[in-house]
């Protein structure tokens, strides 16, 4: 279904297929995992155990509860397209909380999410708990095979990851048939164990609310309106209620789950040692009558090789029960003997000197222990002549600056003296200046007094 908008000349088509994967009760009993073999009690309890690593590992990741929910949702409808016994249990719950987050919009990096499920693994199957190296080659593999299979949950899901939970409709179911306050919490958690059933690929968010409502209110024995079918309001009908409470029940009356291993890939986040040393066929060891295995370690290397190379030859069983019987007369005399009493102890105390690989690891770590110390030393050094070398050029740095600063001093009294000499030369040429127009003007004025004294008084 879709609807189709047209603005001017371009089309825009919007698609509203958002939550249709729902599948009956037929679809689910004919599921890929029963077609490999795998039977419906195996089928839940790992439907479970996945929703319960979900689960957790949303705690330790400080994950919101919708995130959770939504990754459970992904994880079962996965499984309704695709096999246990192909993917893995771990690596799929493991995708569906990384590519959850994504979607809910609190994304974790692919580091925090391995190394949340490997630790938990380690927990629950009680091993030793060891810190996954980020540079090794285990976590490069997982990391490479967490962003493949959520690419697989994906392509499956044809990349509609729409997800809508019963929780956001029981606040409102509630609110409307009035019911006590404590009926919420217990709703809640109703509906948030109903995520580890097959409900969520069975029936709409809304008609598992109002399953989950109808179990909370008998279990606190509240009293619901049954005279008007409260349901039909919200678009359920009786039997699928009572389909819900079946499944809830029956979940309940269900032991822990625990991991059992049917898938054919890796199974585990831990090192791979153990599976690899599991797989690798035995050495093969001959079989030797009554009294052979207490005298075994006496055996010498040519014997040995001898025996090898006969049973390699593909000599009869009759010959080679001889051939350790002479053997062990060999072996009877030489401890007899008292020079292959010398020659057992020469060879044990040539062996002492040869360490297991623990002592060997020790050694190595603590030999890098010393380089590091080294080094970090070196730098010390280092760090200490560098400021050395810097305390020096900053004397010297100071030292051209007094020298500059003197020189400046130098130049300014220079030239302010000879500011000095300037101004003083320009007064005494004023002042010169000055008196011989003085002069002037007194010889001028007294010249123009006579004149005029001759003029008046002409007869002196």
């Amino acid at each position: 279904m879709f609807v189709l908008f047209k603005v001017g000349h371009l089309s825009i088509m919007i698609y509203t297929v958002i939550d249709t994967f729902y599948l009956t009760d037929e679809q689910l009993k004919n599921s890929p995992s029963r077609k490999d073999d795998i039977d419906e009690a195996t089928e839940t309890n790992l439907r479970i155990y996945g929703c319960d690593l979900i689960q957790e590992s949303g705690i330790l990741l400080r994950l919101p509860q919708a995130v959770m929910a939504t990754g459970q949702v992904l994880f079962h409808r996965f499984y309704c397209k695709k096999s246990f016994a192909r993917f893995n249990v771990k690596r799929v719950a493991a995708s569906c909380v990384w590519l959850a987050s994504k979607l809910e919009e609190s994304p974790r990096k692919a580091r925090q999410v391995l190394i949340v499920f490997h630790r938990m693994e380690c927990r629950r199957e009680n091993l030793p708990i060891v810190h996954l190296d980020p540079f090794s080659k285990k976590y490069a593999e997982l990391k490479t095979d967490l962003s493949r299979t959520e690419r697989h949950i994906l392509k499956e899901m044809g990349f509609i990851c729409h997800v809508e939970h019963p929780h956001k409709f029981i606040s409102n179911y509630l609110a409307t048939l009035k019911t006590p306050p404590e009926l919420t919490q217990e709703a809640w958690n109703l509906a948030n164990d109903s995520l580890r059933t097959t409900l969520c690929v069975q029936f709409k968010s809304e008609v598992v609310a109002c399953g989950v409502v109808y179990a909370a209110a008998r279990r606190f024995q509240v009293p619901l309106p049954e005279t008007e079918p409260w349901w039909e309001v919200f678009d359920a009908e009786k039997s699928a209620i009572d389909e819900v409470c079946r499944v809830l029940a029956h979940l309940y009356s269900l032991p822990k789950a625990q991991y059992i291993p049917v898938c054919k890939d890796g199974d585990s986040f831990t090192s791979s040692n153990k599976s690899r040393d599991s797989q690798t066929p035995p050495v093969s060891k001959e079989v030797l009558p009554s009294g052979a295995s207490a005298n075994n370690d006496t055996v010498t290397p040519k014997s040995a090789a001898s025996a090898t190379i006969n049973t390699d030859s593909g000599g009869s069983k009759n010959s080679v029960v001889k051939q350790a019987l002479d053997m062990l007369k060999e072996s009877k005399k030489g401890d007899d003997d008292p020079k292959s009493m010398a020659v057992a102890v020469e060879g044990e105390g040539r062996e002492e000197p040869i360490q297991s690989k623990s002592e060997h690891r020790t050694e190595a770590s603590g030999e890098r222990n010393k380089e590091r110390e080294r080094d970090r030393d070196r730098e010390r050094e280092r760090v200490k002549a560098r400021d050395r070398d810097r305390g020096r050029d900053s004397d010297r740095e100071r030292e051209r600056d007094e020298i500059d600063r003197d020189r400046d001093k130098v130049k300014d009294r220079k030239h302010r003296s000879k500011d000095r000499a300037k101004d003083s030369g320009g007064h005494s040429e004023k002042s010169r200046h000055h008196s011989s127009r003085d002069r002037d003007y007194h010889s001028s004025s007294y010249s123009s007094r006579e004149k005029d004294r001759h003029r008046h008084h002409p007869y002196s």
